[in-house]
């Protein structure tokens, strides 16, 4: 059995989930790439496997926990066990809609990806690192996990959820080698963030609110995942760290 730690990402067609599934296998992991586009995914993994990483993309819908924990046993399947999770795929739901006149079929849309796709893949996972004794999951949350923002009522508390979701099983499996962080984007240059900014006029002013000045990137995203998978940091659970270019500080 080689020794090359195990990843898994789901989302992994585009952006963040993208960029982190190939800065895994950059870092020596052998990655599962999961996500509903098989297009998109194929070319990943091909992006992975030409650069000299290895990757497997597992056609994975992740409002779906029996899709969930074939792709797990797929993992495992393949190679033997799971290192690394990072819960990444997520839907923004209708944009910029006030709270009296949020459709309730937008709040069913969201959670159901945003909630019960990460709580899904964690009972995924969870079983297979506790019996290795060993294993960090990282969850995909938001700054809007972290603040309130006006017309994203719904988007905002699904990651809140994923926020309180995250801290809770950090406490109930601190004692077992497992451990569970978020990472809280902010504005990251995205198809996401160019469907919450429809005209120029949006995105300046969502970016006029970070310090630093500008959108983020995936790969700077990818870096802090990395941070918290590495069993480096084996002191670090429970946290949620804001890759936000300051939003989150004013």
């Amino acid at each position: 059995m080689e020794d090359r730690p195990i990843a898994l990402v789901t989302g992994a067609t585009s952006g963040i989930g993208a960029a982190t599934a190939r800065a895994l296998a950059a870092a020596g992991y052998r990655v599962v790439l999961a996500g509903r586009r098989e297009p998109e995914g194929a070319a990943v993994e091909a992006s992975i496997r030409s650069a000299g990483g290895e990757a497997t993309f597992v056609p994975t819908d992740v409002r779906d926990p029996a899709a969930l924990r074939a792709l797990v046993a797929r993992t495992v399947e393949l190679h033997g066990g799971l290192d690394v999770a990072f819960n990444n795929a997520g839907d923004v739901g209708d944009v910029f809609v006030a709270t009296h006149e949020q459709p309730l079929s937008n709040l069913a849309q969201v959670l159901d990806v945003n909630v019960k796709g990460v709580l899904a893949s964690m009972q995924a996972e969870l079983p297979v690192m506790l019996a290795a004794g060993r294993g960090a999951i990282v969850n995909n949350a938001s700054i809007a996990g972290l603040i309130g923002y006006p017309g994203l009522g719904v988007y905002v508390a699904s990651k809140h959820a994923v926020i309180g979701l995250t801290r809770a099983a950090a406490v109930e499996y601190a004692e077992t080698g497992v451990r569970v962080n978020a990472v809280a984007p902010g504005p990251i240059d995205t198809a996401m963030l160019d469907r919450l900014c429809a005209t120029p006029e949006v995105r300046a002013q969502l970016l006029s609110q970070v310090p630093m000045g500008r959108a983020g990137t995936p790969e700077e995203v990818a870096s802090a995942v990395l941070w918290l998978a590495d069993p480096a940091n084996s002191y670090t659970t429970g946290q949620v760290i804001a890759v936000d270019g300051g939003f989150t500080t004013h």
